[in-house]
């Protein structure tokens, strides 16, 4: 099993690495099923081969990318946790706390909807 100490071992800010750890934690937790890669430089959560989400760091924020369609999916929602977005990705400022019900939902959404898929990315 892949772990994401490489990716978390070259962030240099302690506190960012500490919040992905746990989100990591928390992630290998609630959905178990999924497996874990990193790809792009980036770790990311794919089920039966099926991308599902991955994240990134920066210095202002943690970007969570769960595909377009599960940004658009969840647009309210992203709005009221007041995280900025682009047409790929969500980003959360290190000084926000994570909406952890949104990202379970979004998780959820692409396990399910992707079901049936044989490809990495939608089509």
């Amino acid at each position: 099993m892949i772990n994401f100490d490489e990716f978390l071992d070259k962030l240099d800010n302690a506190d960012h690495k500490e919040r992905l750890a746990e989100l990591f934690v928390w992630i290998d937790r609630e959905f178990p099923q999924l497996e874990k890669k990193i790809g792009w430089n980036q770790p990311m959560y794919t089920d039966h081969g099926t991308y599902i989400i991955g994240f990134s760091a920066s210095k202002k924020h943690l970007a969570v990318a769960p595909e377009r369609a599960g940004l658009r999916q969840f647009e309210k929602e992203i709005e009221e946790a007041q995280y900025d977005t682009t047409k790929e990705i969500l980003r959360i400022k290190w000084t926000q706390p994570v909406d952890y019900d949104l990202l379970k939902s979004m998780i959820q959404f692409n396990i399910e909807d992707k079901a049936d898929y044989t490809t990495f990315w939608r089509k």
